[in-house]
C-alpha cells in the first residue's frame, strides 16, 4: 500500500500521525488498566497519567524539528509518570523518544544519550547488588532493555544512514568525475581530428589554391606549363582524398590504438612529399643528420606532419627555396625548416599579382596551433621565428627528449622534463606560420 504524499517519509505529517498513533497506543493501554506498575502513591487518580502519556506523544512529534526539546519534554513527563508510579504506555513511547533523538539528533547528543544510559544502567546493577545481593542484579534489566538498548539501536542506524549518505556523496562524485574525464576525452579526440583534418585537407588545398592562382592571375601561359600547374592540382587533390578516405574509414570503424591507424604516412615518405612539393614550385634541400631508424608511431607521424605544415608554409609565404634538417639524435628527433621570406618580385618567387593574390588566401593560424600541439603532446618542443634577414626559420623535437622502446611501439619520457616549450612567433617566418 502506497503512503500518502503527505506521509511520505521526511514529512512532518508523518511525524504528527506518529504522535498520534503513540497517543492512541497510550490510550489502549490506559483503558486495560495496567498502571500504576509501582503504586507507592495510591491515592493519585488514574486519570493523571493521561497529561504525562500527551507530553510524551507530544515529544515523539518534535523528533525532526526540535530533536533537543522533544527530549526535554519527554524526560520530563517520563519523570512525572515514574514519580506517579510507572505506566507502561508512557514508558514504551519514551523508547521511541530516545531512539529518535539518537537518530535525529546531532552527535554531541547522541553521546551524551549513550553515556547516561550506560550510567543508569550500571548504577541500578550496582545498587541491586549493595542491596539484594546477588538477586538484585536484575534490578539493571529493565533500565538496560528500556533506556540502554533504544539509545545503542537509535546510534546504530544513525551510522548506517551516515555511511549510506556518504557512499551515495561519493557515488555521485565519481559519477561526476566519469562525466569530466568523458568530456575531456571527447575534447581531445575533437582537437587530435581536427589537426588531422587541417593537415590533410588544407596542405593539400594550399599546393591546389597556389597553382590555381598562378594560372588564373598569369595571361598567355603556354600549353606545357599550364598543364604542370594541372598535373600538379591533380596529384594534390588525389593524395588529399586518399588520405581524406583514411581518415573517414578510422571514424567509422574505430581500431583498438587510432593513433597507429589515423594515416600511414611517415618521415620515410618524405621523398614523396618533397617532389610533391618540387612539382608545386618550391625547392626544398634535405639534409639527414643521424642514422635513420624506426620511431615510434606518434613521433613519426608528427615530424612528418610538422615537415608538412612547414614546407607548405614556405610553399604559400616564401619565395620558392627552403632548408630541411631533420636529425636523428640518441634521445631526440628534431626538425628544423628554414626558408627565406617573400618580400616582393625578385624573379626567384611568384609575380607581384600571384604573390598579391596568394597573401590573400585564408589562413587562420591553425598550423601553427597544431604544430604546437603535437610537439606539446610528445613532451617536446617547438620554436619558430626570425632566422637571418628577410629570412625565417622553424624547429621542432617531436619525441621531446623520447627515447624509441624497441617492440613496443611507444616511446618513454626521461624524467626531469616538463611539457613542450613553444616559441614566438616575432617574424611570421615561413617556417612557422600557420597554413589554412
Amino acid at each position: 500500500m502506497r503512503m500518502p504524499g503527505w506521509a511520505g517519509s521526511g514529512r512532518p505529517g508523518r511525524d504528527l500521525a506518529l504522535a498520534g498513533a503513540s497517543f492512541v497506543g497510550g490510550l489502549a493501554v490506559y483503558g486495560v488498566g495496567m498502571q500504576p506498575q509501582f503504586p507507592w502513591a495510591p491515592d493519585v487518580p488514574r486519570v493523571s497519567f493521561l497529561l504525562p502519556l500527551l507530553a510524551v506523544s507530544v515529544a515523539v512529534g518534535l523528533r525532526r524539528v526540535a530533536t533537543r526539546t522533544g527530549l526535554a519534554v519527554g524526560t520530563v513527563a517520563m519523570l512525572a509518570d515514574a514519580a506517579l508510579g510507572v505506566s507502561v504506555g508512557s514508558t514504551v513511547i519514551y523508547t521511541q523518544v530516545l531512539y529518535d533523538s539518537c537518530v535525529h539528533g546531532p552527535p554531541p547528543l547522541r553521546r551524551w544519550l549513550l553515556r547516561c544510559a550506560v550510567g543508569v544502567s550500571v548504577g541500578s546493577t550496582a545498587v541491586g547488588l549493595l542491596v539484594w545481593g546477588w538477586r538484585g542484579g536484575a534490578v539493571g534489566v529493565p533500565f538496560a532493555l528500556l533506556g540502554l538498548l533504544p539509545v545503542v539501536t537509535g546510534i546504530s542506524v544513525r551510522q548506517y544512514r551516515d555511511q549510506a549518505a556518504a557512499e551515495r556523496a561519493r557515488a555521485e562524485q565519481t559519477a561526476r568525475l566519469v562525466e569530466l574525464d568523458r568530456r575531456q576525452a571527447v575534447l581531445a579526440e575533437r582537437a587530435r581530428m581536427a589537426r588531422e583534418l587541417h593537415d590533410v585537407v588544407a596542405n593539400h588545398l594550399s599546393a591546389v589554391a597556389l597553382h590555381a592562382t598562378a594560372v588564373l592571375s598569369a595571361p598567355g601561359l603556354d600549353r606545357p606549363r599550364v598543364e604542370a600547374a594541372l598535373r600538379v592540382i591533380r596529384e594534390s587533390s588525389v593524395q588529399g582524398l586518399a588520405e581524406m578516405r583514411q581518415l573517414i574509414g578510422l571514424l567509422r570503424e574505430p581500431t583498438a590504438d587510432p593513433a597507429q591507424e589515423a594515416t600511414r604516412v611517415r618521415l620515410d615518405e618524405l621523398d614523396r612529399l618533397l617532389a610533391r612539393m618540387a612539382g608545386a614550385g618550391l625547392r626544398v634541400h634535405a639534409t639527414v643528420e643521424g642514422q635513420p631508424r624506426p620511431l615510434p608511431v606518434g613521433v613519426d607521424l608528427a615530424a612528418y606532419r610538422i615537415v608538412q605544415e612547414s614546407l607548405t608554409n614556405a610553399l604559400r609565404h616564401g619565395t620558392g627555396t627552403a632548408e630541411l634538417t631533420v636529425a636523428y639524435r640518441p634521445a631526440e628527433v628534431v626538425v628544423t625548416v628554414e626558408n627565406p621570406v617573400r618580400a616582393g618580385t625578385d624573379g626567384a618567387g611568384p609575380t607581384a599579382d600571384v604573390a598579391g593574390r596568394v597573401a590573400d588566401l585564408p589562413a587562420g593560424g591553425a598550423g601553427l596551433i597544431g604544430m604546437r600541439e603535437r610537439a606539446a603532446l610528445l613532451d617536446g618542443e617547438f620554436t619558430g621565428g626570425p632566422g637571418a634577414v628577410g629570412g625565417g626559420s622553424g624547429r621542432c623535437c617531436p619525441p621531446g627528449r623520447c627515447r624509441d622502446r624497441p617492440g613496443t611501439g611507444r616511446a618513454g619520457r626521461r624524467p626531469g622534463r616538463g611539457a613542450g616549450r613553444p616559441g614566438a612567433d616575432p617574424g611570421r617566418g615561413a617556417g612557422d606560420r600557420g597554413g589554412g
